[in-house]
């Protein structure tokens, strides 16, 4: 047991890693082409890519989302502010 939940927490600290280093990969449907063809050998540029060729991986976009987050949820501290007109109370 002890050993799954070890791979397990390996794996996911892998792709972590990945996704802090790359954190686009090429897009699964055009295959990092940017187009796709048609059933009549029309080319048509790839909706999910938006023919950029590269798309935000999962977990990227899941650690942009709850940084987001928690931006958006914290207060700024009084201990940060370096103007000295501005105090915290009147």
């Amino acid at each position: 047991m002890a050993l799954a939940s070890l791979a397990v927490l390996l794996a996911v600290a892998g792709y972590a890693v990945l996704c802090a280093v790359q954190p686009f990969a090429p897009c699964r449907k055009c295959t990092g082409m940017g187009v796709r063809l048609t059933r009549r050998q029309k080319v048509k540029v790839c909706r999910r890519c938006r023919g950029q060729r590269y798309r935000l991986r999962t977990g990227r976009r899941l650690l942009n989302t709850g940084r987001n987050i928690h931006h958006a949820g914290t207060r700024r501290s009084r201990h940060h502010d370096t103007d000295p007109e501005v105090t915290p109370w009147p």
